[in-house]
């Protein structure tokens, strides 16, 4: 089986403008079912080895055994031998198989992010009326990747969206990361993971616009998927960091062109836009993420200059054609 990984920590932003919120025409589409990998994976870790178990979650879930092997496991196959030894030896550390224990129990009742997932992937089909709705899973990482995908498959890592008050994570993450680690977030991630793979980056990831413009297209498409889901909210900001970005945009825009760092090909600068950390290297105020915010922007006005259709803006991969249609000059 094919697969991706993809690390979200990049959060979206709503369709919120200064023109108010747009009504959802998707908004009574049917829930999408959520397959439960997470629960039967901790049944076998609470088994005593019982191979009947095993070969029956085999059956059931193999495609999630498939990608959990290689994803977190580095094992190229559930069929490899000691694969499931392997497994329950990871998840049986203590700390871990407490948080595991903690996130099923958060997330027993999910009819919320099934009906949410319906109404997102409901306008995704409508737009790109090639793409199919995957099957959908919840798994344990034990912190480690958000989201995976692979070929029909879908899974997210609930164990990542415990709340920022979560006991466990004050010992291992910074303020400015617990912001997106809310279960506000799990829908927006499923949808931008599932883009990440059906729309995978082939620009030239050391190159800031590039870079800018491809998180702003993932960014716009998600917004309008879910415009009901507060701006700040869904790009992991306080209402004060967002506001910085509102007030200060000319600026932002006005640093990065005088740097020469929109199109000067280095990897260490352009990562800096994109990571949670604050931005300091612009502002000793500035919020991280500056390099997602000013890509949804410059999506946002190419798609009102240009009134181009959701499929047409992914199908357009030169950045540069993108920022010279969309006439964005904050200045």
């Amino acid at each position: 089986m094919h697969f991706r990984i993809f690390f979200i920590t990049l959060l979206l932003l709503s369709c919120l403008s200064c023109d108010g919120q747009e009504s959802n025409p998707f908004a009574d589409a049917a829930p999408v079912q959520i397959h439960r990998f997470d629960k039967a994976l901790f049944q076998l870790i609470e088994a005593d080895d019982d191979p009947a178990l095993q070969k029956q979650l085999l059956q059931e879930y193999y495609g999630m055994f498939d990608v959990i092997g290689k994803g977190i496991l580095n094992m190229q196959s559930p069929e490899a031998p000691g694969f499931f030894d392997r497994l329950v030896n990871y998840y049986s550390e203590p700390t871990l198989k407490g948080l595991y224990r903690d996130a099923i129990a958060a997330y027993d009742s999910i009819n919320d992010i099934e009906k949410q997932l319906g109404v997102g992937f409901a306008y995704l089909q409508a737009h790109f009326p090639a793409m199919k709705v995957p099957t959908v899973y919840m798994h344990v990482s034990g912190l480690n990747q958000n989201v995976l995908a692979a070929e029909n498959l879908l899974s997210i890592s609930i164990d990542k969206y415990m709340g920022k008050t979560y006991p466990l994570y004050l010992d291992f993450f910074y303020d400015y990361q617990l912001e997106n680690m809310q279960r506000s977030h799990i829908v927006p991630d499923y949808l931008s993971g599932w883009l990440l793979s059906e729309y995978p980056f082939t620009g030239k990831d050391n190159v800031l616009l590039e870079r800018m413009v491809y998180e702003g297209k993932i960014r716009y498409l998600v917004s309008h998927a879910l415009p009901e889901i507060a701006l700040d909210e869904l790009i992991g900001y306080s209402e004060k960091d967002y506001e910085w970005c509102t007030t200060h945009e000319k600026s932002i825009w006005k640093a990065i062109i005088e740097r020469k760092h929109l199109y000067t090909p280095d990897h260490i600068t352009t990562n800096k836009y994109f990571e949670d950390m604050p931005s300091a290297f612009l502002s000793f105020d500035a919020p991280g993420k500056l390099g997602v915010w000013i890509g949804w922007q410059i999506v946002t006005k190419y798609m009102k200059e240009t009134n181009a259709t959701p499929e047409e803006l992914m199908k357009q991969t030169n950045a540069q054609e993108i920022l010279t249609a969309s006439k964005y000059k904050p200045f």
